[in-house]
């Protein structure tokens, strides 16, 4: 019933290791940077909506955190 294999495990198509590579390192940058625009984007509503900054305040701060966030997570 069961069988005993002792060639390799893999079968089918070889890996691509260099393109997987490649896709780990978009997602991570997707993560980044995504999640800098989230933090920014909640910042500066914050601004808006608490603090009284209304619109162009929120939209400003959240500009200044983003391109800050920019140029530390470079």
């Amino acid at each position: 019933m069961a069988e005993h294999h002792t060639g390799p495990a893999e079968v089918g198509a070889p890996m691509d290791y260099k393109e997987h590579e490649q896709t780990y390192i978009m997602f991570l940058a997707a993560a980044k940077y995504g999640t800098l625009f989230l933090v920014a984007l909640l910042l500066g509503m914050t601004a808006g909506f608490f603090a009284g900054a209304g619109f162009l305040g929120g939209l400003v701060v959240m500009l200044i955190v983003f391109i800050a966030g920019l140029v530390l997570l470079r």
